[in-house]
């Protein structure tokens, strides 16, 4: 996993915080039907199939429950699995293991749902020029691991939060006075701080196209709910001139419409919005 180069610390201080909340004072139900003593072996099953996701995750809940925990692994990030495949073995403390079972399966499930999700819009679009992008629409604390499950099942991340690109949206745009207006205070700010971020403007009808164009001073422009037909000809005025964006009103019925136009990119927040976990289920082996 590689999104930021301290997702090894965010990582194991979120799981350290989803065991908390789940094992809380102890899981009394493991201390009082099973002896500490009592080894066993547990495999991941598939239940449906989908795209798999999450392991590194899985393997840290087991760091943090119990180091002895031994994982045998079958399939890795990004393969895809079927119905009845066994994803990996456990061996070990079986009052431990149960003890993870249900955290270990909240991350893979909705991780492997996300990438699920994420591949069949890849695959859509599989031969254009355009790429796929995530929005900020995830689970708040968890965006680390959406936004990696995405990468595995084939998307690309947009920006990770508010402070790594200036994205001039609709409301900044009306709060700024116009487009001219919001871009210049946005240059004023780069400059005023000392950094060095790219900047989006979002349009909502070639008019407002036509007037990003004539300001200048931006990367990106993203085309908000835009029909494949209204971006053609905003692509006509943009002309290369900036990276283009479409946004909005995108469903994996109608993405390679929009791909086929030649926009740079499209954003989909359903990819992490709007998403179905893949059933999977750990079982003791006997």
């Amino acid at each position: 996993m590689n999104i930021l180069p301290d997702m090894e610390k965010n990582t194991r201080d979120i799981v350290r915080r989803a065991l908390a909340e789940d094992i809380g004072d102890g899981d009394h139900s493991s201390l009082a039907a099973i002896s500490p003593e009592q080894q066993g072996e547990m495999q991941l099953i598939a239940k449906e199939p989908g795209i798999i996701a999450g392991l590194p995750v899985a393997k840290i809940v087991l760091q943090e429950v119990d180091s002895n925990i031994e994982m045998t692994a079958f399939k890795q990030d990004g393969d895809r699995i079927c119905r009845g495949d066994i994803i990996f073995i456990l061996r070990g403390s079986a009052q431990k293991m149960l003890s993870a079972e249900r955290t270990l399966l909240n991350f893979l499930q909705r991780m492997s749902g996300i990438a699920t999700s994420t591949r069949k819009y890849a695959d859509k679009i599989h031969g254009t020029c355009t790429r796929l992008l995530d929005t900020r629409k995830t689970t708040p604390t968890l965006r680390i691991f959406e936004k990696y499950a995405v990468s595995v099942g084939g998307g690309s991340n947009h920006r990770f939060g508010l402070y790594d690109m200036i994205m001039l949206k609709d409301n900044h745009i009306d709060f700024a006075g116009g487009i001219s207006k919001a871009i210049d205070r946005a240059q004023n700010y780069l400059k005023t701080n000392n950094l060095s971020l790219k900047i989006e403007i979002e349009t909502r009808d070639l008019r407002e196209v036509e007037q990003a164009v004539a300001r200048g001073g931006i990367q990106r422009i993203m085309l908000d709910n835009f029909s494949p037909e209204e971006i053609i000809p905003a692509l006509t005025i943009i002309n290369g001139l900036y990276e283009t964006e479409a946004s909005g009103q995108i469903t994996l019925e109608n993405i390679l419409d929009y791909a086929r136009t030649g926009v740079n990119y499209i954003s989909v927040g359903a990819l992490t919005h709007h998403i179905k976990s893949l059933d999977m289920s750990l079982k003791f082996l006997i």
